[in-house]
């Protein structure tokens, strides 16, 4: 039984890190977000963000991949833009890309992020929620 479960712990810890490799005429691309947390972040329509990923050669011959990220739900969308990576072979490089949650994302909708390079595409565990711009806060109270 222990033999099992140290293999199966080490799966869930890549799955849960959003590792994701592909492999194209002995070159492999590894995807790994630059921040180890994945979930969902709450923005406001109209408001900035910053998608941050590190990739890594994984293959055996340098590799060059157009890479690109957008943010896709049911309501809205967001597109990066492209960005050549020339990696040799154990070679890691961090990527970002700045953005704005479209000023017409309606409110309570979601959108997921999506890796696009060459032919392929990876969906990361990373989502944009959109909030109200307003918000309720108590800022004073009496009992008497």
């Amino acid at each position: 039984m222990k033999k099992l479960v140290l293999p199966a712990s080490a799966a869930i810890v890549l799955v849960v890190l959003g590792l994701f490799a592909v492999t194209m005429d002995n070159q492999t691309l590894a995807v790994l977000s630059t921040d180890k947390r994945h979930g969902v972040v709450d923005k406001i329509p109209g408001e900035a963000f910053t998608v941050g990923i590190t990739f890594t050669n994984t293959g055996q011959d340098i590799g060059e991949w157009s890479i690109n990220v957008a943010f896709e739900g049911e309501k809205w969308t967001w597109k990066g833009t492209d960005q050549t990576l020339i990696l040799r072979p154990s070679k890691s490089k961090a990527l970002q890309w700045t953005g704005t949650v479209p000023s017409d994302a309606p409110v309570k909708s979601t959108a997921r992020l999506i890796v696009y390079y060459d032919d392929s595409f990876e969906t990361l565990n990373w989502w944009i929620h959109v909030t109200p711009t307003a918000h309720l806060s108590i800022t004073s109270s009496t009992v008497t």
